[in-house]
């Protein structure tokens, strides 16, 4: 039987760095081909990305056809003295990639014939791509939206907001299918668009097994991070919003004024937050600049190895981002180490981690309740009783699997 094609558009694709997102699309086009399916990947020019890492490129498999196409970041390459106006970032800083990539998406389509499309964001662009290539040919396309795109409050720029709307309105629309990786994402958009609710589809993200079979964790997998002491890890990106830690520093300088934690037994490390100088000052301002590591990025095998020898994964997560859960979470679950959650309990993220058995959650907005619950935690890591994820659960969201339930789609549509 032959091999049917699809056109995948995505700006998150190596070599670019920095961006969890990047591991959603490049492991669909990894299995892909044992489902049936080839894929035709049209991504951006690297020159549009703010930081690129060669250790995923040899991920892509051989022979894999990839064609990228112009992207000016506008912040960077259109702005005058750091300055542009706000049109040309609409629906996001990489609008022109539009231009270049639907010449490029219409020649692949006239010299490959692919059977589908499918677009994801974050980046909103990419689905405008999706849109008008579905339109020129007549081709399904699937909406790769992951999470919710016009909230409210946010964007917090109103004009940023209509121009996410505008696009959002446009996928539902033109796409047979809408993609989101909660149930809350999906559920939210049923009811915002009750007309095309059947059409509102959970494909949630995973974990890579190949990617953790080959990392080392280069020794002994208990305490290796913080030799004495007890380190909890957040791997990955800090957003001042919403992930704002300031109120886990607040419990961290209650603790230590207690004289529970000390220098030395306790260490939260976090690992390629990109907002370093937010960690630093707060940890400056509350006096706990000796429990914090701020650490830069790491090839994604490193990091992955990183998780396995943490005594605890830490996670952030604001109320207001109840309908999404971090990608990072399925990696942590792989990594079956204990998993600290600030979080909502009532979120999507604490129901994930509820279903694997674990129960070490707290919200990220009240500081006493996290003091009390480090507490727990702390002691439960010194004594050996600490939970970790169960295995069944965790074998269920491999991306392999993920990628199976793509394929279905695709023969679907």
């Amino acid at each position: 039987m032959p091999m049917k094609r699809v056109l995948m558009i995505a700006y998150h694709f190596p070599p670019l760095a920095g961006s969890s997102g990047i591991q959603r699309t490049l492991r669909f086009v990894q299995h892909l081909p044992d489902f049936g399916w080839e894929p035709l990947v049209l991504t951006a020019d690297p020159k549009a990305y703010e930081s690129t890492s060669d250790d995923l490129l040899a991920e892509v498999p051989e022979g894999t056809v990839v064609r990228r196409s112009l992207a000016l970041d506008t912040a960077r390459h259109l702005s005058i003295g750091g300055r542009y106006f706000s049109w040309m970032a609409q629906p996001d800083r990489w609008m022109t990639w539009k231009y270049s990539a639907v010449r490029e998406g219409l020649r692949m389509i006239q010299q490959y014939r692919p059977d589908a499309i499918w677009s994801t964001y974050p980046i909103a662009t990419a689905h405008l791509i999706g849109a008008e290539l579905c339109e020129k040919t007549n081709l399904p396309w699937i909406a790769d939206f992951r999470d919710p795109m016009a909230q409210e409050g946010y964007p917090a720029d109103e004009r940023t907001w209509h121009s996410f709307k505008r696009v959002e309105e446009l996928a539902v629309k033109l796409a047979k299918l809408c993609l989101f990786t909660t149930p809350g994402a999906a559920r939210m958009y049923r009811e915002r668009y009750p007309q095309k609710a059947d059409r509102m589809v959970v494909l949630e993200n995973g974990y890579d097994e190949e990617s953790f079979s080959s990392s080392t964790t280069n020794g002994d997998a208990k305490n290796t991070l913080n030799p004495g002491g007890l380190t909890f890890l957040h791997s990955g990106i800090v957003y001042p919003e919403e992930r704002d830690p300031r109120q886990l520093f607040v419990a961290l300088a209650k603790l230590k004024d207690e004289k529970f934690i000390r220098n030395g037994e306790i260490n939260i490390r976090f690992r390629a937050p990109v907002h370093e100088g937010l960690l630093h000052s707060l940890a400056k301002e509350y006096g706990v600049s000796d429990l914090i590591e701020v650490c830069g990025p790491l090839p994604y095998r490193e990091a992955l190895a990183e998780m396995l020898r943490a005594d605890a994964l830490l996670i952030l997560q604001a109320s207001s981002c109840n309908e999404q859960i971090p990608a990072k979470i399925y990696e942590y679950l792989r990594a079956r180490r204990p998993i600290a959650a600030l979080t909502d309990p009532v979120g999507d993220t604490a129901n994930v981690l509820r279903n694997a058995g674990l129960q070490w959650i707290s919200d990220l907005d009240k500081p006493d309740r996290i003091a009390a619950c480090m507490k727990e935690w702390i002691c439960a890591l010194q004594e050996n009783r600490a939970p970790i994820p169960e295995r069944e659960v965790v074998e269920q969201c491999s991306r392999r699997g993920r990628t199976s339930s793509l394929a279905e789609m695709l023969n679907a549509v």
